[in-house]
Parts: C-alpha cells; structure tokens; sequence
C-alpha cells in the first residue's frame, strides 16, 4: 500500500472467531492486508457457536498461520462490540468475507447496525474465492468430528490442531455413526 509516513495509516479489521482458522479466512487476510495499511486480525469470543479451542489457542492458531503474509498484519483478541473494538484500533474500515447469498443477508444487516454505531467506520465485503466458497469453520469441525478428511479446507497445521482435539474430547466418528 506504500508507505503511511506523513499520512494517516489506513487501519482495517477484519474479526472472526477462527475456530479454527480456515484457507478460506487466510484467503480473506492475504487480500484484505492489500487493502489497508494496517490488518487487525480481532479473534473474539462468541459461546453460541461452542468453540472447540480457546481464545488464546485461537490467538496462536491465527498468529502461526499469518506469520507468511507479506504484509502489516496484528492479531488481537476482542470481547466487545465490533464498533467499540475497531474504534480502539483506530480502524476506518471492516473487513468481511462472504461465501453466499446468506452471508450477505446476514453480513447486510451487522453492516447497517455497525454504521448507526459509528457511521466513520466502512464495512468492506471480500468474496471468497470460488474454490473456498464453501468452506465454513462449523463444517470444518463437523467433518473432523465425523472422522473425515478436512485437509482440503485448512492448512496442515490447523488440521493436526483439530484432529488432535477431536481424539481429546474423545469423540470418534465411527463410534458416532449408527
């Protein structure tokens, strides 16, 4: 984006839980860092999607899988209001990915509540590349669960990460199956 030296840096955050992480969200970092001077990688918590790793294993998780990014990207954990978080960091924009028509309902409506908020803040949707459109986290974990293959969605880290998980909270997916 060159250089931000006598000019105001232009901070963009991009949140998610990342449980876990997914090509499709690294996918969403590499082009939205093109963006922005500066890419906020916010990790929150959200309990209604019952996490399978914590925040801080999250914050690792999304840390090592960034560090290849050739660009000024940071990873912080958040617990507020999307609004509040990106104020804090100073960010002018949001970014967010989208996969489908449903995203983009959903995404439509975070966006206008976000502008009555703080209408300084621009909401930036990415469409994800066509090859990683349907890869969502929650399938992600799913599959793995399940006992099946989730190497095509995730990097070969994240998926010793997940498989690793599933044998500790004991579940098998031929033990699952009727």
């Amino acid at each position: 984006m060159g250089d931000a030296i006598g000019s105001q840096a232009r901070i963009g955050v991009y949140p998610g839980t990342f449980d876990p992480i997914t090509l499709g969200h690294l996918d969403i970092i590499r082009r939205g860092a093109r963006l922005v001077d500066r890419l906020i990688i916010g990790v929150t918590t959200n309990p209604s999607k019952s996490p399978m790793f914590t925040v801080e294993e999250r914050l690792a998780m999304v840390r090592r899988e960034c560090a290849g990014v050739d660009a000024d990207v940071e990873v912080v954990a958040f617990d507020s209001l999307l609004m509040h978080f990106a104020s804090a960091q100073n960010a002018g924009v949001i970014i967010r990915g989208l996969r489908a028509v449903a995203d983009f309902e959903y995404e439509y409506q975070m966006a206008g509540m976000n502008q009555q908020i703080n209408a300084q803040v621009e909401t930036v949707f990415l469409m994800a590349d066509v090859s990683l459109q349907p890869i969502a986290s929650k399938l992600v974990k799913e599959i793995a669960l399940y006992g099946g293959p989730i190497n095509r969605f995730v990097s070969p880290s994240v998926r010793l990460e997940v498989e690793n998980r599933v044998r500790q909270i004991g579940l098998k997916g031929d033990a699952a199956r009727p």
